[in-house]
């Protein structure tokens, strides 16, 4: 006779997924060279009250290395920043310092838009 299984490891359904299942589902993001990246720097205020944020997009790489990028651009801008979905935002209109700190590091950058 086969043995009856009282196992609570079998999940019918489940509406927000486990730890289990959520680097599966995660989208991987392909970590691409510097110089193969096309990055658009932006100076905006659209949004922020006033404010002026100096914006970095077109990234194509992890979060890990934007947080470090995001580190290093802080420092030499002497100004605060967060990242935001593959966007890097500095507090601030520093575009020419942005920019001189990203073609250092290899990265085929640009100044977008103007005034």
């Amino acid at each position: 006779m086969a043995s009856k299984r009282k196992s609570n490891d079998r999940v019918a359904y489940s509406e927000f997924g486990s730890a289990a299942t959520e680097r599966a589902t995660q989208r991987a993001t392909p970590a691409r060279p510097p110089g193969e990246q096309k990055v658009r720097v932006q100076v905006s205020r659209r949004g922020r009250k006033g404010k002026t944020v100096t914006e970095v997009t077109g990234f194509e790489t992890t979060s890990e290395t934007l947080t470090a990028l995001l580190k290093t651009l802080k420092g030499r801008c002497g100004a605060g920043g967060t990242v935001k979905e593959n966007t890097i935002e500095v507090q601030g209109e520093h575009a020419q310092t942005v920019l001189e700190v990203l073609l250092k590091q290899g990265y085929a950058a640009k100044i977008s838009g103007g005034k």
